[in-house]
């Protein structure tokens, strides 16, 4: 590849957006990020990885539900971001942000989550991927891989999905898993290997 290649990878939970996207990596034999991001984050901004990590998995709505709650308000530190109070998870995302522009500039990568299509989204040489499946395959994989009942993968599976939907709609000036925001959208329903494939091929 004579320009960098930078692949987001938006998925619904349980559709297998994260080992296609690290299969990709390794076949394209560039560097992979996903909860990577969450360590590199901490680091940046000198706090403990195990509570961004809590944050990440936990970010629901808004800043406004950040208030409402009162979780992880920042004050009076020199964080990067100003002497503001600001919610963890809005510094979260402030971080990520950086982090995500960064890695892109670095050259070629394959990056999942984190609104990180809408982040990169004036960089030429990024393709935006959402791969998704029907209901039934993603409870079947989420029961396997958790080892729990199907009722309640697929309650993990509502709670999830709802959380990325906030978590996108309110950082960003578009709707998650809306086709129109992607380069390519692709069932995971036809096979892990065949969904890297297509996208090998976009790509080359």
């Amino acid at each position: 590849m004579s320009n960098p290649i930078i692949i987001t990878i938006s998925r619904q939970f349980g559709s297998g957006g994260h080992e296609i996207g690290a299969k990709l990596a390794k076949e394209l034999n560039v560097p992979f990020y996903d909860k990577e991001l969450v360590e590199l984050s901490a680091k940046q901004s000198g706090m403990s990885e195990e509570v961004f990590k809590g944050i990440d998995e936990s970010a629901t709505h808004s800043l406004l539900f950040s208030i409402a709650t009162g979780a992880y308000v920042m004050g009076n530190r020199s964080t990067g971001y100003g002497e503001l109070e600001v919610p963890l998870q809005d510094k979260l995302f402030l971080v990520e942000t950086d982090i995500i522009k960064e890695i892109a500039r670095n050259g070629s990568c394959v990056i999942v989550g984190r609104a990180s299509d809408y982040i990169l989204r004036d960089n030429p040489y990024c393709i935006n991927v959402f791969i998704h499946t029907s209901l039934k395959n993603r409870i079947n994989r989420i029961s396997r891989i958790h080892k729990i009942t199907e009722d309640k993968a697929e309650k993990l599976i509502n709670k999830t999905d709802k959380r990325r939907v906030n978590y996108y709609n309110y950082y960003t000036d578009q709707k998650w898993g809306l086709a129109k925001n992607y380069h390519l959208s692709v069932d995971s329903g036809i096979g892990i290997d065949k969904c890297v494939s297509i996208i090998k091929s976009l790509v080359q």
